[in-house]
């Protein structure tokens, strides 16, 4: 029997805000209806699984949080296994700071003392806290960036700066790109998420984000979903350079995919 996975985004595609995408109930049951064990993995670097878990239930969505991938949790696996007796220095939301803590990882609070500098999201971020940046690269440490995504949509709609815009910061004060960006569409998140759904012989991709979503698709060969219920309007599909394999206009929709690929 042909085992089957689905690795679907959050924001954007599963919710916005607090409020479900109009159809994502829908199309994620067709999904388990038609044999597709679901990975759900969002690039937000604040909360570990079992607090997306919990924000999906309230939702009215039971997730196991063994299904559920983000950017924090890559990000605390990685430095785990690569960076676990060295001195973390963290410029991030308290969510991560907890996540990293539990794992045992040492936090340092002054930048010159770190091995490795950790760049994230973080609605506190101040001309201080990207001269903490320099100051540890400077003395030489790793720069580890939790995701890309330089904005991130808000439920109104717009959007406001993400982690992508904090690491372009200090990499540009710095005059250094990262070591390494954990989140979508890194090798590592790929990874993560296909040891998820144990490898499946067969597994699409499904998301908002044509730099994020369809790109992890596309590194790893799978069949690539977008839903325009996010960030992606129509001019910026026509002119990217990410092509997905299909388009629909939310996650509802999925059944028209599932029936192409039958």
């Amino acid at each position: 029997m042909t085992t089957r996975g689905a690795i679907i985004d959050l924001d954007g595609t599963v919710y916005r805000g607090e409020t479900p995408v109009p159809g994502a109930r829908r199309g994620i049951d067709a999904l388990r209806d038609a044999g597709y064990t679901p990975c759900f993995f969002s690039n937000n670097p604040t909360r570990s699984a079992a607090g997306f878990a919990d924000r999906l239930a309230g939702m009215g969505f039971d997730v196991d949080p063994e299904r559920i991938r983000s950017a924090a949790t890559v990000t605390t696996d990685y430095l785990t296994r690569e960076h676990a007796d060295d001195r973390v220095f963290l410029i991030g939301s308290s969510g991560l700071r907890s996540l990293f803590e539990e794992a045992g990882l040492a936090l340092v609070e002054a930048p010159e003392t770190c091995d490795v500098l950790v760049a994230s999201y973080d609605r506190g971020f101040t001309y201080d806290d990207m001269t903490a940046g320099l100051r540890a690269l400077e003395a030489g440490a790793a720069f580890v960036g939790t995701d890309p995504d330089v904005t991130i949509p808000t439920a109104d709609g717009k959007s406001v700066p993400g982690s992508g815009a904090i690491i372009n910061a200090v990499a540009g004060v710095a005059e250094r790109e990262p070591d390494i960006v954990v989140g979508k569409p890194s090798g590592e998140a790929l990874d993560a998420a296909l040891a998820a759904l144990s490898d499946p012989e067969e597994c699409l991709v499904v998301g908002d984000r044509l730099d994020t979503d369809i790109a992890l698709g596309e590194r790893g060969g799978l069949t690539t979903v977008l839903v325009r219920s996010g960030v992606t309007d129509g001019t910026t599909l026509a002119t990217t350079s990410v092509e997905p394999d299909h388009v629909i206009e939310n996650l509802g929709e999925i059944g028209s995919v599932l029936d192409a690929l039958r």
